[in-house]
């Protein structure tokens, strides 16, 4: 049996794409072996996983207090011995990576050894992992399309715009996750989410939006995140609105979702876009490279969604953005249309499939 390895993590956005592609793989009939970073998110929702893992060495690396990078060095070394530790260990004949601080070094020394590599970028700005690999790699993975005149790759290196590597969306439950969360189907839904984490930022300006001027004829799925929920939980007044800590599985909340205010990971827009919902991205400022902005105005410029950026979220900005598509419902579709029209939601099929001719190809 063939062993994969999959590198990637330190956040969800990271993460989720290697677990879904491993999903996959492992369907096939393959052996698949995680690779993430002691720090990162992983390290906790690795061990809750059926996949066996391996776990590197990580720390920040700042881009502007660059004298707190003094760890790096010694860290880079054990970093290229803990790859070639495992490589060794697990002889794969395949390697790919989703991003993160584990992916890396783990391509990087796979690429040395000859062993067919890919790596997946689902942001509109090539990160840090993939600008490094890209010269290296046989393939490149691309969430979205615009990133593929930001890149510079290896004259053997192959580009294949896949789109991001998501669960499709199962659009069954639309007749029935209305009554499985309470919901009247006559009402306009709305669905806020800060993401895995949560956003405090975000939830502050909702929770006073709630208790002012939110429309009294629509109702709220709201997700917190696990912190902030104490605080927030008290404005749950089911079935109107409903507060939660997380959206575990978040799939019913997407097939009752009239309109969405999210954070703008890429997992998330793929996902909204594969729904066909319409949405207000406001990306997190503090993102690497400040990716989520990015990704937000690819996605506003293409009239596939509205881009408010977190300092203009205020209560008053956020009441007009939502009542302006609750009453436009020609706004709604035209959104709606757009996304869809971006939305790849075979992408986890096809990335398998070219991972499988890479590894064909020897």
């Amino acid at each position: 049996m063939s062993t994969t390895l999959i590198a990637g993590g330190g956040s969800g956005g990271h993460l989720i794409p290697a677990l879904n592609i491993a999903a996959a793989l492992r369907d096939t009939g393959r052996r698949v072996v995680l690779i993430g970073a002691e720090r990162g998110l992983e390290a906790e929702r690795l061990p809750k996983q059926d996949f066996p893992y391996h776990l590197l060495p990580s720390e920040p690396i700042y881009r502007k207090q660059w004298w707190k990078n003094w760890k790096w060095p010694g860290l880079a070394l054990r970093l290229i011995r803990g790859a070639d530790r495992i490589l060794a260990e697990e002889k794969p004949s395949l390697v790919i990576g989703t991003g993160g601080y584990a992916a890396g070094p783990v391509v990087w020394r796979a690429t040395r050894k000859g062993i067919p590599t890919a790596i997946l970028e689902q942001d509109a700005w090539p990160g840090l992992t993939t600008r490094w690999l890209a010269r290296r790699v046989r393939n490149v993975y691309l969430g979205q399309p615009e990133i593929e005149a930001r890149l510079a790759v290896g004259k053997h290196t192959k580009v294949f715009v896949t789109g991001c590597p998501i669960v499709p969306p199962d659009f069954s439950l639309r007749e029935t996750a209305h009554e499985q969360l309470g919901f009247d189907r006559s009402m306009t839904t709305l669905l806020i989410t800060g993401g895995g984490q949560g956003s405090l930022a975000l939830n502050k300006v909702v929770a006073a939006w709630l208790q002012g001027s939110a429309p009294r004829d629509i109702q709220v799925i709201w997700a917190t995140g696990h912190k902030s929920h104490p605080e927030f939980a008290h404005l749950h007044a089911a079935p109107r609105i409903q507060v939660v800590s997380f959206l575990d599985p978040i799939a019913p909340a997407y097939a009752v979702a009239d309109i969405a205010v999210t954070r703008s990971g890429m997992m998330t827009i793929s996902e909204l876009c594969a729904w066909g919902i319409p949405a207000l991205l406001v990306p997190l400022p503090t993102a690497a490279a400040d990716h989520q902005t990015r990704n937000a105005e690819v996605m506003a410029q293409a009239g596939a969604a509205i881009h408010v950026p977190q300092s203009d979220l205020t209560v008053e900005r956020l009441d007009r953005e939502v009542a302006e598509l609750v009453r436009n419902r020609a706004r709604r579709d035209q959104l709606a249309a757009v996304a869809r029209g971006r939305a790849r939601p075979g992408a986890t099929a096809g990335i398998v499939a070219l991972l499988e001719a890479l590894e064909a190809a020897g």
